[in-house]
Order: C-alpha cells, then structure tokens, then sequence
C-alpha cells in the first residue's frame, strides 16, 4: 500500500498544501488501483453460483409450501407495499 504523506512548508497556505497533496495522489496512482479495487470483485466459481442457486430455489419452495398450509402469510409486507 502506498501512502502520500506531505508536510507544510513554512508560509505555505491550506490552498497549496491540497494542491501539492492532490497531485502527488494522482503521480501515485493511488485514485485509479482504489477504483479498480473497489469496483472489481472477484467472479464466483461455477460451483459457488450454482450452490446459491440451489440454495435459493430450496427456500423458495419451502416458503411455497409454508403457504400453501397455511403456516406463513400469503404476502410479505414488502410485496404488500407495491
């Protein structure tokens, strides 16, 4: 991990201290590897998606079922809303 670090000069304002921070950040590179970071996860292996499938399908018929014997209410108060 790289860190910028700047100190102020003497008779140095806020203005020019952000002005050296902000360009420093940017000859780094830091913005552009936090994007990346930030904005690609890593795919899930087949395996993985299809266990969540299953898993989701599992649930959802057994919520069906609930239903239908009447052990669970018909609507969920967030389908209610719509």
């Amino acid at each position: 991990m790289i860190n910028v670090e700047i100190t102020r000069n003497s008779g140095e304002n806020a203005l020019g201290v952000l002005r050296r921070f902000s360009r420093k950040v940017q000859s780094a590179g830091v913005i552009p590897r936090m994007r990346s970071i930030r904005f690609s996860g890593r795919k899930q292996s087949h395996y993985k998606v299809k266990q969540k499938a299953l898993k989701r399908i599992a649930r959802h018929s057994a919520m069906a079922e609930l239903i239908k014997l009447g052990k669970a209410p018909a609507q969920t108060e967030r389908s209610a809303r719509k």
